[in-house]
């Protein structure tokens, strides 16, 4: 039997790189949760989407918003609105946003580890784009945060003493 099971971990060697660890964890772990949510979110938005049920259901409220037109400019409206309506173009569509969200889960992780310090840098700056960040714009916060905590010297150092 494993001797070292059930003792925690020794404690990091280097007071510094603690506290830099100590400075990144609450910035980290909101970024984590927060492009996770996004993740999940942006999954359950696509299969329901992707559903029988959801894709009649989106193809009733385009029917619906073209009603209001002359029939001849809603045959028009439907080939043009067409290709963007298809699973095929929805799924593909729905990817840019799982991947940037995916590596701002990722890259926070190692940001919290002290690990990939450009990788960490990356996911704050993203972080603070709201089209690509998670939550459309609530990642500003954590992403500015990271990016003061990440810029101090002792932090950069704390990165480089792995």
């Amino acid at each position: 039997m494993d001797e070292t099971q059930g003792i925690a971990p020794a404690p990091d060697a280097d007071p510094a790189r603690a506290r830099a660890a100590q400075a990144l964890k609450v910035p980290a772990l909101l970024m984590m949760g927060m492009g996770g949510l996004w993740v999940l979110y942006s999954l359950f938005g696509l299969y329901r989407t992707l559903s029988p049920a959801g894709l009649e259901q989106l193809h009733a409220a385009i029917d619906k918003a073209l009603a209001v037109y002359p029939p001849e400019l809603r045959v028009q409206a439907r080939a043009v609105v067409g290709p963007f309506l298809s699973p095929t173009f929805l799924f593909f569509s729905a990817l840019p946003g799982l991947c940037l969200n995916g590596l701002v889960v990722f890259g926070a992780w190692k940001m919290k580890n002290l690990q990939l310090y450009g990788l960490a840098i990356a996911v704050a700056i993203l972080c603070c784009i709201p089209c690509c960040g998670p939550a459309y714009g609530l990642g500003l916060i954590p992403g500015i945060w990271s990016l003061v905590v990440l810029n101090r010297p002792e932090v950069k150092a704390a990165f480089r003493s792995k």
